[in-house]
């Protein structure tokens, strides 16, 4: 076989192989999860946790198209004198209301998600995932504000602690988001 031949050969092939990889590519791009915009991306809201604090926490909301999270830091809120968290050692519930409609039911984002952490450490909890109820484009949540003190049953954000130190802490939303988020 001749060079001139096997150039010849060569550029016919090129163009298959081109067409294999934008189709294999636009397949790709046609089942990929599409990122969601929430907004805004950044809200506040203040939470009485009772012996770690109390005061104004920063939520971070993101979708990525198939996770919706949000993440909680709080100067506010600190580790308390004497205790400490590993890394992932703390495992976070938060509740928020949904509207839908005019209609508001409650959904929760959990997860055990979070940097080591000793006193007087700000908290830094998450990113938190949708773990119970749903969400849909144009659903809107915000802070479940309730009245201290928080109880066992009484919380709109409880955070269990588990290595090395052990405990429970119940807190409560005591305002609404600054703004909700519309996801």
């Amino acid at each position: 076989m001749s060079i001139s031949s096997t150039r010849a050969s060569g550029r016919r092939r090129l163009p298959l192989i081109l067409a294999a990889a934008c189709s294999t590519a636009g397949l790709l791009a046609l089942y990929a999860p599409t990122a969601s915009a929430v907004t805004p991306l950044v809200a506040t809201a203040t939470f009485d946790c009772g012996s770690w604090g109390s005061g104004s926490a920063t939520l971070t909301a993101a979708d990525n198209g198939t996770t919706k999270s949000i993440k909680l830091t709080s100067s506010a809120i600190t580790m308390p004198a004497g205790s400490s968290a590993d890394p992932n050692s703390i495992t976070t519930t938060l509740k928020v209301s949904k509207t839908v409609g005019g209609v508001t039911s409650q959904i929760q984002f959990s997860a055990k998600a979070n940097p080591g952490m000793t006193y007087p450490n700000p908290i830094t909890l998450g990113p938190l995932k949708l773990s119970s109820g749903t969400l849909a484009a144009s659903n809107s949540t915000n802070s479940v504000v309730l009245s201290a003190p928080a109880t066992a049953t009484n919380w709109s954000l409880q955070i269990v602690t588990s290595s090395p130190t052990s405990a429970t802490v119940p807190c409560v939303a005591t305002s609404v988001q600054s703004a909700p988020f519309v996801w």
